[in-house]
């Protein structure tokens, strides 16, 4: 299998290229091209991608830098990071958004190729790892990681999925390769095999885990924020082109800041752009990207993120998908600093918001935060017919999750929601007089 993954890695690096291009040769007064490579459906990187695109912010950075040059932005949207990596290899993308396992193997591909790359932002993360998670079909009879043991599981390799997966399985006392039988899918194919019976249980990136979840499709399985890794997603340009254009590259970075802005200013305008532009149901995109989202928005490279890349190299050496990776000579933030100027230090100290329970009404353009889980439920049951989404987070993690998918603990007169089964049943053993009530008795209970 590793093989396998190996030599798909490789032929994606020559599938001949046809892509329209990056920015070329271009004297004073010319049109130059910059070609973004971004994913629209990964809603963790919309703030170099998808939400960028719908405001226009780039092109206005563009416009305002007056050189004797016209700007044209090509904006391109992939499924996954392989591709972009490989068109950036090329010299067909200058600027690329993904997450950290693809950010990794593109400054392999582009070191290894003679075109390198450089991590010049980041955009989402989440400091504890909870942007990926493990479902399983929503009548499954699993019940946690060790129950995978001999069964059939669903990832992308390569990607962040993959990594948690991997470790969790570690943890779990079984051999990520030997414990069970991986396939190496899409997110999409994936998510038909689960739905088909195919597989046991998908382990996937945002997404697609609440995605499905939300759709009915799955249930959580495990929670990817219980390894307390911190995952993110970033921005990474070709070396050439940064040298050639830095004001380009910053002012991509100034707009990529003014999105994040926006982003965590009007949360709510900003899921529905994104669910306007990638079809995904708005629900889905303000579980990952709200006010309380289970992703924090910024593009400063805090160093906490920079050392939890390089424990990833171990993962993806393991896999044979890449040897040793030098994360500090890849990581470039001179760019980002240059752009923001002296906000960035407050940037770089900013800390995510805290988690919270939360409530979105039909009908209306703004959500109300509640001071506990069991706040929420009476108005969640006092307004069953009014509500557009109710999200709480993990008693334990703080991995926001749907009211409604989470699992539900009654200890004394508190209501403790959990985002998977074995964490709910680990404070359950922990506590005499705990115990796990559906979501219908929870609401009773508060009501």
């Amino acid at each position: 299998m590793k093989r396998t993954a190996v030599a798909l890695s490789a032929v994606t690096l020559l599938i001949p290229l046809s892509a329209c291009g990056g920015s070329a040769e271009a004297g004073s007064g010319s049109t130059v091209t910059v070609t973004v490579g971004y994913q629209s459906k990964t809603i963790n990187t919309v703030t170099a991608g998808t939400l960028l695109r719908s405001l226009g912010y780039f092109e206005r950075e563009l416009d305002a830098l007056h050189d004797g040059h016209t700007y044209k932005v090509d904006w391109q949207d992939y499924a996954t990071g392989a591709p972009i990596t490989a068109q950036m290899t090329a010299g067909k993308i200058d600027i690329g958004s993904m997450g950290d396992f693809p950010l990794l193997l593109n400054a392999a591909r582009g070191r290894q190729l003679g075109r390198p790359t450089h991590l010049v932002s980041v955009t989402g993360y989440n400091l504890r790892g909870g942007l990926n998670t493990v479902v399983t079909a929503p009548d499954s009879k699993l019940t946690s990681l060790k129950d995978l043991k001999g069964k059939k599981v669903s990832t992308s390799i390569g990607s962040a999925a993959d990594g948690t997966l991997v470790r969790a399985l570690q943890r779990a006392g079984i051999d990520p390769d030997k414990g069970i039988s991986k396939l190496n899918q899409q997110p999409a194919v994936g998510a038909s095999a689960l739905s088909a019976g195919s597989v046991d249980a998908l382990s996937q990136f945002v997404a697609w885990p609440g995605l499905l979840t939300f759709q009915g499709k799955a249930k959580a399985l495990y929670d990817g924020a219980q390894l307390n890794l911190p995952t993110f997603h970033g921005v990474t340009a070709r070396e050439d082109f940064a040298k050639k254009r830095p004001a380009v590259l910053e002012a991509f970075l100034k707009a990529q800041a003014e999105a994040t802005d926006y982003l965590n200013s009007h949360p709510v305008a900003a899921a529905e752009k994104v669910a306007e532009a990638t079809g995904l149901p708005a629900e889905v995109v303000y579980l990952y990207n709200g006010a309380h989202g289970i992703s924090a928005f910024d593009p400063a490279v805090k160093p906490r993120l920079v050392s939890a890349l390089k424990q990833d190299v171990s993962v993806l050496k393991a896999a044979e998908l890449t040897g040793d990776v030098d994360v500090d000579a890849f990581v470039d933030d001179r760019y980002v600093k240059t752009a923001l100027g002296t906000g960035y230090a407050k940037r770089l100290a900013a800390t995510p918001p805290p988690a919270a329970s939360e409530v979105w009404a039909k009908g209306t353009e703004k959500t109300t935060v509640f001071t506990s889980p069991e706040e929420l439920l009476a108005y969640v049951a006092a307004h069953r017919n009014g509500i557009r989404a109710a999200y709480v987070p993990d008693a334990t993690t703080g991995t926001l999750w749907f009211a409604d998918k989470a699992v539900w603990v009654a200890d004394g007169d508190r209501l403790l929601p959990f985002v998977a089964p074995a964490t709910a049943r680990a404070y359950v053993s922990a506590r005499g007089g705990a115990r796990t009530v559906t979501y219908a008795d929870a609401l009773g209970r508060a009501s």
